[in-house]
């Protein structure tokens, strides 16, 4: 098997801020190791290192997480064993994301009305703005083809990988924005409701709404229309705040 190249790079399309760079980021001593798995799974749940894709070396990403390879070894043998990485040997090895994720744990919990309001009340706030932010920037071609890039593999993903797909496409709406803070507060509230969209089902009619709604966005956002992505990026918002509202009030 030919080496898949290291997802995550340390600088973002056009020189701005990866979403990689901003979930590989130094953690806090107190807790490293439970950080270090929060991140290494942020990083593989929200599609910043895909399906197949192999996670930066060893000691690159302990260097970059801030915390030391033991540490990052515990952490990425938590995953192995959880099934969400596999590491290989050899020429071409190294820590790769498995080809299908584990189902979520925590499918069936009961969800508190205020963690859900709460929830989507931050979405609304770091997500709307992301848009209009990402819109009034000059993009480089580089940041184009990135946000168009993202767009179109969450447009043909399957339903199975539709999730990790959209997750990624929202990210890369706040790489946009060359703000290493908001990329990290995005990716936050995005395993936030990451979480509580694994309590509904995937309805595929649903999917291809959101999908023509994606594509609003990356065209006002391209279009400069800092505005009009606010718009955009509010009536989607509002639609699965809606179907998580039905299914889980």
């Amino acid at each position: 098997m030919n080496a898949q190249p290291d997802r995550a790079p340390a600088e973002g399309p056009g020189g701005g801020v990866s979403a990689g760079e901003a979930l590989f980021r130094p953690v806090r001593a107190g807790n490293a190791f439970e950080e270090t798995v929060e991140r290494l799974l942020q990083a593989v749940r929200l599609g910043v290192v895909g399906a197949g894709e192999r996670l930066p070396a060893e000691r690159e990403l302990a260097e970059r997480l801030g915390v030391s390879r033991v540490t990052l070894r515990e952490a990425i043998r938590v995953l192995a064993d959880a099934g969400y990485v596999v590491s290989r040997r050899g020429r071409y090895g190294g820590t790769f994301v498995t080809d299908q994720l584990p189902e979520p744990h925590g499918a069936g919990r009961a969800v508190d009305p205020g963690e859900l309001e709460d929830t989507l009340s931050l979405r609304y706030v770091v997500e709307t703005g992301a848009a209009e932010l990402a819109a009034a920037r000059a993009l480089p071609p580089a940041d184009r083809r990135h946000l168009t890039g993202t767009l179109a593999e969450a447009t043909g993903a399957s339903v199975a990988d539709y999730r990790r797909r959209d997750s990624r496409f929202h990210l890369a709406i706040a790489e946009m924005t060359a703000s290493e803070s908001l990329t990290t507060v995005l990716a936050d509230v995005r395993m936030r409701v990451n979480q509580l969209l694994d309590e509904i089902p995937l309805i595929e009619p649903n999917l291809d709404h959101s999908n023509r709604q994606h594509g609003a966005i990356v065209d006002a956002i391209l279009a400069g229309d800092a505005p009009a992505a606010r718009r955009a990026m509010a009536e989607h918002l509002e639609g699965t705040a809606s179907l998580l509202r039905g299914f889980l009030r």
